[in-house]
Order: structure tokens, then C-alpha cells, then sequence
């Protein structure tokens, strides 16, 4: 993702690199939100056993990372509820890290209570990859068992989720379990300098920010024969709130995120537009196309957020702050104005890996090394309240675009509608909620 130069490790071993990353980091200020990280101990303290939970594409490529981010990994359990998905991840895997793989038919499991099978088996390190619906629920039952975690973003889709995962943080940190959360952009050097640059005061008070993911379309299964409304509605998981939260939720909090992170604080209410103006038919499920969000925070200064998801369009992937002494363009690590610098450049996210120093290097695996390294060196993270905000940021977000409404933090925190059925089965009627209409959908 950038060349070797812009790492302290340069062209030292795997095992130099584990050793010295957590040092590094600490030693170049570069400790993101939760302070000095603990060093990555490359003979491993403990063997690392890692379960992982949702096989799809994303769970698959974190528990790749993972296995790659430090040694003593091993992938040793799996769970879904089909399983092709496991059959596809298990085969793409073995691609790429077949010495580190420990998972016999016996410990692949399948069904709506896979997730119990994982987390009741011989594993410490859970990566939770399932559609964000569920997340809220796996997470209470890991903290329960005692594992430690890795879980995709975003937490919750709705204020009852995110209720219980306040509770789970609350757990884990009595029992002293790590947990990490997939923002990545928090272990990521070039993101971590230029929010540094701006808590320094680089560009003075920061009055106004902005914050945009508007990209093409994303992939749809159409539904085919034989298939249950649940099984079409899980393997459309993007298109249905209670599995996605929408996009805004499910995508945009990464931005939405960084900004919270530049302001050291989460909005207190916002106003919204949004609909559904392209992705119209039935196969689309009832979720929105196009987000456009004016949050404002505590000290007034307001963020225009917007989202897409439509084809033949500008797209725009990128968070800005303006302040009374310059300007910043966060995700292109540059202020200009009264203090300018720029951090050193690097290739973007998407761009394959041009050696192997710039793979262990790449964020998505960075963040599986500060984790293990805090396990190993029994110093925790925790990264879950500061996600559980910007999941919440962009709860409200979507509340305010649907009902028309100025929704505060307090109506989304304290918020009683739960999207997620109380339970599951195959056959279960599911019908799909109507399009949001503002002036028409309630605030609840």
C-alpha cells in the first residue's frame, strides 16, 4: 500500500517488524486514540486461536490478516449460516495461508446458531464478520464466554443494538478482554499523524468539516427458486435494514468516524435528506440510494455527510476540516494554510500490494498486530466505545433522512424501534418493510 520507505521497519524481517511496530508507534506520537500500544512479542506469548464467525468476503479477508499479523496465529474454527460460504472461504484461504489453517469438518459449522458452536469451541480470539444485525448479539456472547474479538464495523443498526453494546464494552473492560473494531483508519500511520496535526492545532479551532462516501453500485443476488424469504434477505444482507443499518450505517461510518475522532466528539443532533432514487425495484429491498446529513456538534460547528451508492457519478471518498488557520484534507494527509504539511505520500486503499513490507504494513492487518500485541502484552484494547459513537452518529443520520425530522443523540441513543426480529426461522414469513417516506415514517 506504500512504499518501504515510509516505514521505520524499512527492509527488516517479519520478525524485526512484529517487534518493533508497537514501539514505533508509541515513539513517532503515533498512538491514535487509546495511547502508547504495547509492542507485538514475535515468539507469541500465547498461540492465537482464531474463530471466525460470518465467512463472507470481508470475514474471510480479516481472518487472513489476522493469521498474517503476527506469528503463533492459527484459524482453528468457522461458522455461518450456509455452507457454500464457508466451502469459499476455507478454499480462498488455503490460497494464501494453508500452514495456518486447523479447521476439520468438525469444526465448521453451520445454521442460524453457528455462532454458539464457535464461540463454545477451543478458541480465544473471535472475528465477528456477520451482517452488522447480528453483531450486537454475537458481541454479549463472546464477552460472556470470555473471548477476546475482532469485530467488523459497524456494531449495531439500530438504538436498542447499540444500547447493548454499551453494555458489552462495560463487560469487557471488568474482564479485562480485548476488543477491536474494523475502523481501520485508527491503525493506519498516515491517518494517525494527520489527526495528531490537527489535535496540535494545525489549523487553528476547526468551524466546519465535511464528510462523503459516494461510489458506484454494489453487488445483488437475485432470488432464486427454493429460496425463504430469510435466505433471500441474508444473502442480500446489504439491502435491509435490520441487516445493514442501510449504507450510511454500514459504509459512511468510516468517515463519519474520522471526523468524530478529528473533533474529539459526536454530534448532538442533525438534519437529513435521502431516497431511493435509482435502485428502485424490489430486488434492492427497501433501502436508500443517496444520504445527505448536516450534523452539528456541541460547539456548533456543523459537518455536511453525504452517501451514495449509484453508477455513472462522481464519486468521492474523503473527509475534510476547515479551521481558523487552514485547512485539511484528512484523507489526503494535507494542511494548507498558516502551519501547511504533508505527510508523506502513499498509494490508496484498493492499489495492489507492491512488495511484502507494504502488506504488513497495510492498515487492515495493522490492526489485527496492535491487537494481538495488547493480548500478549496484557494490556487490552478496548476500541469499542469510540465505534459504538460513530455507529450512533450514523444511526441518526439514517433516522433523520427517513422521517423528515431534527433527531438529537438522545432520540437515537434512547430510540425503542428494533429492527432486528426477536427470532429466527428458515421458514418464518419476513415481509420487507416499505420505502421510508419523510413526513410519513414516525420517529421512534
Amino acid at each position: 500500500m506504500h512504499s518501504s520507505k515510509d516505514s521505520e521497519a524499512g527492509n527488516c524481517s517479519r520478525r524485526e517488524f512484529l517487534q518493533r511496530s508497537g514501539a514505533t508507534f508509541a515513539a513517532a506520537g503515533l498512538t491514535g486514540r487509546f495511547g502508547d500500544l504495547p509492542p507485538v512479542h514475535a515468539a507469541g506469548s500465547d498461540e492465537i486461536r482464531v474463530g471466525l464467525i460470518g465467512c463472507g468476503g470481508r470475514g474471510t479477508g480479516a481472518a487472513e490478516d489476522a493469521i498474517k499479523a503476527a506469528p503463533g496465529v492459527k484459524l482453528v474454527a468457522m461458522g455461518d449460516v450456509f455452507k457454500d460460504r464457508i466451502e469459499v472461504s476455507l478454499s480462498s484461504l488455503k490460497r494464501t495461508v494453508a500452514d495456518k489453517l486447523d479447521v476439520p469438518p468438525e469444526r465448521c459449522f453451520t445454521g442460524l446458531d453457528a455462532f454458539e458452536k464457535v464461540i463454545a469451541s477451543d478458541v480465544n480470539y473471535i472475528i465477528l464478520a456477520t451482517p452488522p444485525g447480528f453483531r450486537p448479539q454475537h458481541l454479549k456472547a463472546a464477552v460472556a464466554a470470555g473471548k477476546h474479538i475482532f469485530a467488523e464495523k459497524p456494531l449495531a443498526v439500530d438504538g436498542p443494538g447499540i444500547r447493548t453494546c454499551l453494555e458489552v464494552y462495560e463487560e469487557a473492560k471488568k474482564k479485562g478482554l480485548a476488543v477491536g473494531v474494523g475502523t481501520q483508519r485508527h491503525h493506519q500511520a498516515e491517518y494517525i499523524a494527520t489527526i495528531q496535526k490537527i489535535h496540535e492545532g494545525a489549523i487553528g479551532d476547526i468551524i466546519a468539516a465535511r464528510a462523503y462516501w459516494m461510489m458506484g453500485p454494489i453487488w445483488v443476488f437475485p432470488r432464486k427458486e427454493g429460496w425463504t424469504d430469510l435466505e433471500w434477505q441474508l444473502r442480500n444482507w446489504y439491502y435491509f435494514t435490520w441487516l445493514s443499518g442501510d449504507h450510511i450505517v454500514e459504509q459512511h461510518i468510516h468517515n463519519l468516524d474520522v471526523i468524530n475522532w478529528a473533533m474529539k466528539a459526536h454530534p448532538v443532533k442533525c438534519v437529513g435528506v435521502g431516497g431511493r432514487q435509482v435502485r428502485t425495484e424490489s430486488k434492492y429491498g427497501h433501502i436508500y440510494d443517496h444520504f445527505a446529513i448536516d450534523y452539528e456538534y456541541p460547539n456548533g460547528v456543523h459537518m455536511l455527510s453525504m452517501a451514495r451508492q449509484n453508477r455513472n457519478c462522481e464519486n468521492n471518498v474523503s473527509e475534510a476540516l476547515h479551521g481558523t488557520e487552514g485547512f485539511c484534507q484528512v484523507d489526503r494527509y494535507t494542511i494548507t494554510g498558516a502551519h501547511p504539511w504533508k505527510h508523506r505520500a502513499r498509494a490508496r486503499e484498493g492499489v495492489p500490494y507492491l512488495s511484502e513490507q507494504e502488506k504488513e504494513d497495510h492498515p487492515y492487518i495493522q490492526e489485527h498486530v496492535d491487537l494481538i500485541g495488547s493480548i500478549r502484552a496484557g494490556k487490552p484494547l478496548n476500541e469499542l466505545k469510540e465505534c459504538i459513537e460513530s455507529n450512533l452518529t450514523a444511526i441518526m443520520g439514517r433516522m433523520a433522512a427517513y422521517t423528515g425530522r431534527m433527531v438529537t443523540w438522545a432520540d437515537a441513543l434512547n430510540s425503542e424501534e428494533s429492527l432486528v426480529p426477536a427470532t429466527l426461522d428458515w421458514n418464518m414469513r419476513l415481509p420487507v418493510p416499505p420505502v421510508a417516506m419523510p413526513g410519513l415514517t414516525e420517529l421512534r
